[in-house]
Order: C-alpha cells, then structure tokens, then sequence
C-alpha cells in the first residue's frame, strides 16, 4: 500500500508505548496495531485527530505517501508519445 503510518517513529520521538497512546486516544490496542503496522483500510479523521493530539504532531508526521513500483506513472503534465 503507497500510504505509509509512521506512528512507531512519533511513539519513539515521545518515548510512548502503544498502550499509553491507546488509553490517550480512546482505542484498543489491538486496533491502534492494525493502524501502527499498515494493515488499517482507513482511519477516522476523529481518529487521526487524537492521535495529533496525544502525539502533539501533525498528520503528515504520521501518514506518508510512497509509491509501489506498480503505481509509479508518468507525472501528468508529461506527454506521453507512442
């Protein structure tokens, strides 16, 4: 998947456990690990909200974007010639 969470990098910057935060964000540990290790199909925006907050970060300090080598295009303002 090209969206990538950084949420272990933000918990070692804190200095954080994963059940710490948890508790701070109001999810269970187990759904906080879904999300921790890129298994998560989406994330709440209530959600991404607490965990700014817990981590006092921004989103972009937790999702990335990366693309697989099957999504890597042309930019689009490139001409594409036969």
């Amino acid at each position: 998947m090209p969206i990538v969470v950084d949420i272990d990098v933000m918990l070692a910057r804190r200095k954080m456990s994963v059940g710490a935060l948890a508790d701070q964000v109001g999810i269970t540990p187990a759904n906080l690990a879904v999300l921790k290790n890129g298994r998560a199909k989406a994330v709440r925006f209530t959600t991404l909200a607490a965990l700014c907050e817990a981590l006092d970060c921004q989103p972009g300090d937790l999702l990335r974007w990366e693309p697989d080598s099957a999504d890597a295009r042309p930019p689009i303002h490139q001409e594409i010639r036969p």
